[in-house]
């Protein structure tokens, strides 16, 4: 079988052969009419351009590497479906790695990535303090965590968040208000609901109470810190839970203990993920943009690959759902 050609194709929509060149690769001032013809001309024949001489043109792999903590994780399965799209949309392919919040899966992936000479990385992981991001020479963005000062980060507002959080417990009757804390030693940086949580209990004159965990602690694990912690704190009346899983984790303690939730008891939980959302309906949370953080993460590294300015920080509004953990406010 004959193997076909730029020509070939040149031929069949009735262009030039340095016109496909420049459809293929996206190169100069195209119109629409001009690119559909090509395109239809290469579905035609099964044309395939050659991926390799496309790099060598264009120094780009046209890959892009995802690490999240993992994909299992509602806010970090959400994110990472909507990073590819984004991705898919600008011509990009993906590699996704799940680092299992395990430093050393991370720190392999991260290598691994780096040497199918990805064209830039989208870090959503909680290890900052990995040698490679501090030397490696590509475009990174960071989702929600700081890795060094020319990363640029996106976000959500994670202290308006924290405040937004107390500020409706508060409202709701609430005096002896907990916040549940995922702890990171490695990331000092990435606290900010904590902050928001002990100013805001500062502003009211009441006294925080934080109830640590590990990132790395197992479900069973949760669940025994969260038992522990209703079982001692009876006069615990409302609580901000970092992450919606622990709040889902803390509606079943609560119900299982007998405590009337949202009567003399509520929660509020963090991030707003739909499949949460689908499975814990009721659930009051802080709902994070999570379409939006990942485009805007696709931007700023489309940016950065391109060598133009980007800003630092990037920071998205977050809004409250008031699910039935809550008590109605009245008017």
């Amino acid at each position: 079988m004959k193997k076909l050609r730029l020509e070939d194709v040149a031929a069949k929509a009735g262009v030039s052969k340095t016109t496909v060149s420049r459809v293929i690769n996206r190169r100069g001032s195209l119109s629409q009419k001009t690119i559909d013809k090509v395109e239809a001309a290469m579905s035609e024949l099964n044309y395939h351009p050659n991926v390799i001489a496309q790099q060598l043109h264009t120094q780009q792999t046209k890959l892009i590497g995802i690490l999240v903590p993992s994909v299992a994780n509602p806010f970090f399965g959400e994110l990472t479906v909507y990073l590819e799209h984004a991705l898919f949309l600008a011509g990009y392919k993906v590699l996704i790695a799940d680092a299992l919040n395990n430093p050393e899966k991370e720190q392999r992936y991260l290598r691994q990535l780096m040497g199918h000479q990805v064209d830039g990385l989208i870090i959503a992981t909680h290890n900052s303090d990995i040698e490679e991001y501090q030397h490696a020479n590509l475009p990174i963005v960071a989702i929600d965590r700081y890795l060094r000062p020319d990363i640029p980060v996106v976000s959500s507002d994670n202290y308006a968040g924290g405040q937004l959080a107390v500020e409706a417990l508060y409202q709701r009757g609430c005096r002896h208000i907990v916040h549940t804390y995922s702890t990171n030693p490695s990331n000092w940086h990435d606290n900010k609901r904590e902050r928001a949580y002990q100013d805001t209990m500062a502003s009211y004159g009441l006294t925080p109470m934080t109830c640590t965990s590990s990132f790395n602690d197992s479900p069973q694990e949760k669940l025994a810190i969260f038992s522990k912690l209703l079982e001692e704190h009876p006069e615990i009346d409302g609580i901000f839970a970092s992450n919606d899983l622990d709040a889902a984790r803390l509606l079943s303690v609560a119900r299982r203990l007998g405590r009337r939730v949202p009567d003399d008891l509520q929660i509020i939980g963090y991030d707003g993920a739909q499949a949460t959302q689908e499975l814990v309906p009721d659930l009051a949370t802080i709902v994070q943009p999570i379409e939006k953080m990942a485009t805007y993460a696709v931007e700023t590294l489309e940016k950065r690959i391109k060598g133009t300015f980007t800003p630092s920080t990037t920071v998205l509004p977050v809004t409250l759902k008031a699910g039935c953990t809550l008590k109605e406010l009245n008017d």
